[in-house]
C-alpha cells in the first residue's frame, strides 16, 4: 500500500495494482501486523468511486465485496466449489468458522467528487503457516473425496479476484446491495448466530445481517443494534462482538 500511495500520487490511474511475493511491513486493521510469507497472495489495488454513486454512498460495502471476490475466486472454479472458504464480518476470509486465512484493508480519501480508494488484500494460498492455506484445503478435499484437484497459484487467484471485484462493483452500482447480499450471506459464518456484545457479560444478541450501509445489525430482543465495521470486530473464540483496540 505504501508503494501504491506513491505511484497514485504521481499518476492517479484507476485500476493500478501492486502485487508482492513477500511483505516486510504487512498491516491489518487497527495497526495489527500481517505476516506475509512466500505463498501468500498479496495485492493493493487503486479504485475511484464517485461520491454520489450507490457504492460511494455506502462505502463500507467495498471491503465486503473484496472479501467475497476472494472467496468466489476459488469457489467458482469447476471442481473447487466445495472448498470451505467463508466470510467473517467485516473483512476476514476464513476456513469454515475455524481459522483466518486472509483479510482486507481499505483506505480512502476524497478528491473532488470521487473517493480515491486503496484496497489491500492478503490471503494464504500455498503457505501452511502461520495458520492454514487454500491449498491445504484442496489437499484435504482430495483425501476426503478421492479427487485429484491441482494446487492453485497466487497469481491465478489474484487475477480471478480482481476480475470478480470489477463485476461486483459494477453490479452494485447498477442495482444496489440486494443483487449481491444473497451470495454474501451464503458464504458468511454468522447467519443466525448468537453473540455477546462488548464483553462476556454484555447483552446477548442474534446476528441479523447487514443494513443498507454495510453495517452489522444484531437483535437484542428489545432493539436492533447497528455496529460499524470501523471500531468493531468479531472475536470468534469467545463469540463476542468487541470494540477493537487501536
Amino acid at each position: 500500500m505504501d508503494l501504491l500511495d506513491g505511484l497514485v500520487s504521481q499518476s492517479p490511474q484507476e485500476g493500478l495494482i501492486a502485487i508482492a511475493a513477500r511483505q516486510t511491513q504487512g498491516k491489518g486493521r487497527g495497526g495489527n501486523a500481517w505476516l506475509s510469507p512466500l505463498g501468500c497472495a498479496m495485492f493493493s489495488l487503486h479504485l475511484q468511486i464517485p461520491l454520489n454513486s450507490r457504492l460511494g454512498q455506502r462505502l463500507p460495502f467495498l471491503q465486503h465485496l473484496v472479501a467475497l471476490a476472494v472467496v468466489e475466486s476459488v469457489r467458482t472454479l469447476p471442481g473447487y466449489e466445495d472448498v470451505d472458504l467463508r466470510l467473517k464480518w467485516p473483512n476476514d476470509i476464513y476456513y469454515s468458522d475455524l481459522m483466518k486465512l486472509g483479510g482486507v484493508l481499505v483506505s480512502s480519501s476524497l478528491t473532488g467528487q470521487s473517493f480515491s480508494l486503496r484496497i489491500g488484500c492478503g490471503f494464504n494460498v500455498s503457505n501452511s503457516n502461520p495458520t492454514v492455506c487454500i491449498n491445504d484445503l484442496v489437499r484435504q478435499q482430495n483425501r476426503q473425496q478421492n479427487r485429484g484437484l491441482e494446487p492453485l497459484a497466487a497469481e491465478q487467484l489474484i487475477a480471478r479476484a480482481v476480475t470478480l471485484l470489477e463485476r461486483y462493483v459494477s453490479d452494485f452500482q447498477l442495482r444496489g446491495s440486494d443483487t449481491l447480499l444473497p451470495l454474501y450471506y451464503s458464504r458468511w459464518v454468522h447467519g443466525g448466530s448468537r453473540v455477546r456484545l462488548w464483553s462476556e457479560d454484555g447483552p446477548e444478541a442474534e446476528v441479523r445481517g447487514l443494513d443498507e450501509s454495510g453495517f452489522l445489525q444484531v437483535w437484542t430482543g428489545d432493539e436492533i443494534v447497528t455496529l460499524q465495521p470501523d471500531g468493531n470486530s468479531f472475536d470468534m473464540m469467545k463469540n463476542l462482538v468487541v470494540t477493537k483496540s487501536r
